[in-house]
């Protein structure tokens, strides 16, 4: 149970505890999303096929997962502040790389470099709101959290097609080095001190991953994570874009703006969640009947998304975007079944598996699309199909969630 009393922040230094911590978000999700635009332009200047093109976005997770469980040791041991802060910092150096490089593997070092920056922004916010607020507003946090993010992902949509002819996509990337730093400096000279004894310094710290990934119930939703929301993570940051265009025949800037939609329904979605996430647990809607819900609904929906045709297809997309926000909750639920001195541990072991599956599927919708498109380039067929395997992947994590009944190892949030 709890250790570490959480104080009541004064309204203003709560505002700015979150504010700060968003900022770093907001760009990691921005850097997560903006391939999905600038993808032609990288395709025209590498000569990118589908594999190579999924293998450089899906650098970025890779390196975000790889260092999940380092960073959950920091974080509980150095605290969150300090560890987000400096991680920025390289995030920066990574965007600069990216924006210097003339050849794919300097784009893939940069991409990699990003996503070991980035790998703490959302990890060290939900671990510091832990010590900083109530039991009862954590999941109502993670979903402004992603809010926050989301409203990067919306940037890096039709504002960035609008800069493209402007400064063009290396000019984006120097930008978002100068933002990463300014976050950095937020979190680094904005924020108090954690409270005493949220760090903690265990002899044995890699030991403690051991009782996090035993755990059956953090397997129970950590499959959901691996396959159906890293999926929809990866479709938002990288294919939605070429399957608008080469699936649904939209033009750039179409697509950009379809993109837009998509991404500001998301953000909406997610602020719904937010809002509603006290009422609903009024009502008696726990954790597991919301994210199986929202995962049976996303399934009917990619299904219908594989073989629809026409333009307004994409309009699919929107009730989709808005069925993955539920999905935002396992995390924290599993990760509050956990004692404090795990906290950042729990949080960080639950995001390896969802970035190990967005890595890969990233990576491996691309070389799907390449092997079912029948020796066609780009070809419409190799998408839809790719889409109806992939339906199949999470429906077997759907059955998993349901009719696995093992319990929370402690009360959590519902």
């Amino acid at each position: 149970m709890s250790t570490v009393a959480s104080p009541v922040l004064p309204a203003a230094l709560a505002i700015r505890v979150f504010a700060a911590f968003a900022s770093g978000y907001f760009m990691s999700y921005a850097l997560r999303s903006v391939n999905a635009v600038i993808a032609p332009d990288l395709i025209a200047e590498f000569g990118l096929s589908n594999a190579q093109l999924g293998s450089l976005s899906s650098a970025y997770f890779f390196a975000f997962a790889a260092m999940q469980m380092p960073l959950g040791i920091w974080l509980d041991r150095f605290g969150s502040r300090r560890v987000d802060a400096t991680l920025l910092l390289v995030a920066a150096a990574g965007c600069a790389v990216f924006a210097l490089a003339h050849s794919v593997t300097l784009l893939w070092l940069g991409r990699a470099l990003i996503g070991i920056g980035v790998s703490g922004a959302l990890m060290a916010s939900l671990r510091a709101f832990r010590f900083w607020y109530v039991d009862a507003r954590q999941q109502q946090l993670a979903a402004w959290m992603l809010v926050a993010g989301t409203l990067g992902a919306l940037v890096t949509t039709v504002p960035v097609q609008l800069a493209l002819p402007l400064i063009g996509w290396r000019g984006v990337f120097w930008v978002a080095a100068v933002l990463l730093c300014v976050a950095s400096a937020a979190i680094a000279l904005q924020l108090p001190g954690e409270p005493a004894g949220a760090a903690h310094h265990d002899e044995a710290p890699w030991a403690a991953y051991r009782q996090v990934f035993g755990e059956p119930y953090f397997w129970r939703f950590g499959l959901t994570s691996l396959t159906v929301q890293s999926s929809f993570i990866a479709f938002q940051g990288l294919w939605i874009g070429p399957w608008l265009r080469k699936v649904l025949d939209m033009d750039a800037d179409s697509a950009a703006q379809a993109l837009f939609v998509f991404n500001l329904v998301l953000m909406l979605g997610y602020l719904a969640l937010g809002w509603a996430m006290p009422s609903l647990v009024r009502r008696g809607w726990t954790t597991l009947r919301l994210v199986a819900s929202g995962v049976a609904v996303m399934l009917v929906l990619e299904l219908a998304i594989a073989v629809a045709h026409g333009t307004a297809a994409w309009l699919l997309w929107l009730p989709l975007a808005l069925a993955a926000t539920v999905n935002t909750l396992s995390q924290t639920h599993v990760s509050l079944s956990f004692p404090e001195k795990l906290t950042g541990r729990a949080f960080t072991a639950y995001n390896l598996v969802t970035m190990t599956g967005m890595f890969l599927a990233q990576w491996l919708f691309g070389v799907t699309v390449d092997l079912l498109s029948g020796g066609v380039e780009h070809s419409e067929q190799g998408f839809r199909s790719a889409m109806l395997a992939w339906v199949a992947i999470q429906g077997v994590a759907l059955l998993v969630l349901v009719f696995w009944r093992v319990r929370p190892p402690r009360a959590v949030v519902a």
